[in-house]
């Protein structure tokens, strides 16, 4: 039997210090009181260089000669992120319905449209902008001068963005059909961007927090749209809003930002303009008087009616705490004609396209008739409990997520979604204990582990999720 590796011991003397240096550098302010998740992140590395302490791990990152590649590979291991094509298909939705439309019109003179992918990850994110507005312009692209820039941190993602090489799991939210328009196979379950999509990005490495000493290439400006999606978790409050004011002023007189689903702050309407639109929240600069002019329809060869997710899309949840209604589906194009399911016997999947199509009553009525067949499904009941708090029944809602969570104790997402609706309700001790039961169900999962009916969402991100709602539902930080 062979002998085990020797472990290095648990944190050390000198793990505050180097603690202390990756949180300056990076900015992430997340991994302040997340001792033990950092120190798993450093042994890999302690490892890798052999390397027995954090001391002399922190002389290898001061060698002005080891150091800076050093440094690369380990802010690669504290800051891989898991993403998909098309993901928040509601921010999409808003893209191409909304503000793509905006843009292309008010820039039809100059024909110039600039936008930053911030946090970039494997590029998934600027390759799905790419192809949207390809499929927006469409003949027309030519005429264009078109730049999407990809930005991270972490200099491995950023190799593999541009490979544009993605598997199965990052194509998971687009049909077949979809896939082989926009992709060319070169392997077994793996898919390269076409040319035509990848012709229109590039990608930089870069720290947001050079944004803050004055460090950051000037040419990043004048962007007519930038996108900051669940990155700022990561930072201190403080440095989130000195950092969203930052991107603000890289911004043209009218751009527009997103921001990530989990992100919502108040200060943020202070420094721009807020504008609710189906299913989620964008910021704009400038104080024009027409902010939302309707240009007329832009021709396009498909609709992201092809990209719309099962629902629910969990990350919504917290927008879905501001409006005191769950955003439980994906409401793209409201006057087009409901598709007839491919599966008629999916019952599950009839619930799930009515009420991706808005039709709540005819959901729930589906998923009653579902419950007759099969009364000990936790998923007919979780879906129930999503229905019925999207039709304003709060208390009906509730019975269904506890009935889901008798059927299966351990179902996270019920024990997230309960969690949403009691806070809402004004029940907080309750709420924050269902929130606390969510993030313990999944505390012995991977970090990258993805949870039943979360659509996609890992167990690290749900962790974080419930860490910024108990956060947000403090009794201290309620005002009396």
């Amino acid at each position: 039997m062979a002998a085990r590796p020797i472990p290095v011991p648990l944190l050390d003397a000198g793990f505050p210090h180097l603690k202390s240096r990756v949180i300056e550098r990076t900015g992430h302010f997340y991994y302040q009181d997340k001792d033990d998740l950092l120190w798993e992140r450093v042994r890999k590395r302690l490892r890798a260089t052999g390397l027995s302490s954090s001391s002399a791990y922190l002389t290898l990152l001061d060698d002005p000669i080891s150091g800076p590649a050093e440094w690369g590979k380990l802010e690669a291991e504290i800051t891989i992120g898991e993403t998909f094509f098309f993901r928040y298909a509601e921010q999409f939705a808003a893209l191409r319905e909304t503000i793509l439309p905006e843009i292309i019109a008010r820039k039809a003179a100059t024909r110039r449209l600039r936008i930053w992918s911030a946090g970039c990850s494997t590029g998934a994110e600027p390759y799905s902008l790419a192809i949207l507005i390809n499929e927006i312009l469409g003949e027309g692209l030519g005429a264009w001068r078109v730049s999407i820039l990809g930005t991270d941190i972490n200099d491995s993602v950023l190799k593999a963005a541009r490979q544009a090489r993605f598997g199965k799991w990052a194509l998971r939210s687009m049909p077949d059909e979809q896939r082989d328009r926009y992709f060319v196979t070169t392997g077994k379950e793996q898919w390269e961007v076409r040319r035509e999509f990848r012709s229109l990005v590039r990608f930089e490495r870069h720290n947001l927090l050079s944004l803050l000493d004055g460090t950051s290439p000037l040419e990043l400006t004048d962007f007519d749209l930038i996108l900051c999606r669940n990155v700022l978790i990561y930072f201190h409050p403080d440095t989130v809003t000195q950092i969203v004011g930052a991107l603000r002023d890289r911004l043209d007189d009218d751009g527009w930002m997103l921001l990530g689903h989990a992100e919502p702050n108040p200060v943020f309407s202070t420094m721009l303009q807020t504008l609710n639109l189906p299913g989620t929240v964008a910021y704009r600069r400038g104080a024009s008087d027409a902010l939302l002019p309707a240009p007329a329809p832009l021709q396009s060869k498909t609709t992201l009616q092809d990209w719309k997710p099962l629902l629910p899309e969990p990350r919504s949840a917290a927008s879905a705490q501001r409006t005191a209604l769950p955003r439980l589906t994906t409401i793209l194009q409201k006057a087009s004609p409901l598709p007839v399911p491919q599966e008629a016997g999916d019952l599950l999947g009839d619930i799930r396209t009515r009420a991706n199509a808005g039709d709540f009553a005819a959901a729930a009525d589906l998923c009653r008739k579902a419950l007759t067949k099969e009364p000990l499904s936790a998923a007919l009941h979780f879906y129930h409990g999503l229905i019925l708090r999207a039709l304003r029944h709060p208390e009906e809602a509730e019975k269904s997520f506890l009935k889901s969570l008798y059927l299966d104790k351990n179902f996270a997402m019920a024990h997230y979604h309960l969690g949403l609706l009691l806070l809402a309700e004004g029940k907080s001790t309750p709420g924050r204990r269902s929130l606390t039961h969510a993030a313990q169900s999944v505390a012995a999962s991977a970090d990258d582990c993805p949870l039943n009916e979360g659509d996609g969402v890992t167990a690290r991100e749900l962790r974080e999720l419930v860490r910024i709602h108990l956060d947000a539902a403090a009794p201290s930080r309620r005002k009396a």
